[in-house]
């Protein structure tokens, strides 16, 4: 069995790929709270709760009306991202101009309700949720075998963080959407529901939340708890890459995810807090973040 830096190639790889698939979903988080963030002045403290309703989603729609992956990959965004709707538009809509500890212990309170909500349902204990037939099995690649959902989910998930770079940076609604946090009356002025278009905006948010939810659930049980330790990792992909940046939660959370399993390799002990490390260093080096505007 060959052997990089004294590691076999299939336990590297094989940690690489582990990496890669926390990555994605890193990504996928920080991006919805980066799009909330960038554009509401929204720390959205409920967003690791709003994965955790993704994935109970999908584990109710197979469980409950039949429905599988596919289905949910359709049905779970836009319902979760409806209730998202819902709670900005009565709670949330009324502290923009207030300061931005109140919207996050508003999210703070919100997650733990939503939390405590699902274990008096559900229980502490997880619920599986199968791996789609379409996409069981995988791929001999020789130096490692390669899961066909793992693969699935890495490839999904680039491609739906680089098409909300797209467009957020590059369209016409984009520039819509960043130009009314800076100057919501002369975006008003110019036709523009400003109102409408945040209350979408923080909807389309937790719908990436969801999606994520979703695309976990047959890697991770569907658990009540799910998102409580990773949202605490997301928010420091986010302050790493630079609140409010797109491309920033993109980069980093992959980045991330990779060396945190590199880490896992090289110094297992320092798996779980080398992100954290590497959060108090960009903050001494680069306050605004490694793709944050300086001010």
């Amino acid at each position: 069995m060959s052997e990089i830096f004294g590691i076999p190639t299939q336990a590297l790889f094989g940690q690489l790929l582990i990496g890669l698939i926390n990555g994605s979903f890193y990504a996928l988080l920080s991006l919805g709270l980066a799009v909330i963030f960038g554009l509401l002045n929204i720390i959205n403290f409920a967003h690791g709760a709003q994965y955790m309703m993704g994935a109970f989603c999908a584990w109710f729609l197979l469980n409950k009306l039949g429905l599988g992956y596919g289905w949910a990959l359709l049905i779970t965004p836009p319902v979760v991202g409806a209730s998202g709707i819902v709670i900005e538009r009565l709670m949330l809509s009324r502290l923009y101009k207030l300061d931005h500890l109140y919207g996050f212990l508003l999210t703070f309170g919100l997650a733990l309700i939503l939390q405590g909500l699902f274990r008096q349902e559900f229980g502490s204990s997880g619920l599986p949720y199968p791996i789609p037939n379409a996409l069981q099995g995988g791929q001999n690649l020789g130096f490692m075998f390669l899961p066909n959902y793992r693969a699935w989910v890495v490839v999904a998930s680039l491609t739906v963080c680089i098409a909300t770079w797209f467009l957020i940076e590059k369209t016409r609604l984009g520039a819509y959407l960043r130009a009314a946090t800076e100057n919501p009356q002369l975006v008003q002025a110019f036709g523009i529901n400003v109102p409408r278009m945040i209350m979408l905006t923080y909807g389309f948010g937790v719908a990436l939340a969801a999606l994520a939810g979703v695309m976990a659930a047959p890697i991770y049980s569907v658990n009540p708890l799910m998102g409580e330790n990773l949202i605490i990792v997301v928010f420091a992909v986010v302050v790493i890459g630079g609140m409010g940046s797109i491309m920033g939660s993109i980069v980093t959370g992959f980045m991330l995810g990779l060396v945190e399993g590199l880490t896992k390799v090289f110094y297992p002990e320092a798996s779980n807090t080398v992100i954290f490390v590497i959060m108090a260093i960009v903050l001494m080096i680069r306050p605004a973040g490694l793709f944050g505007a300086q001010k």
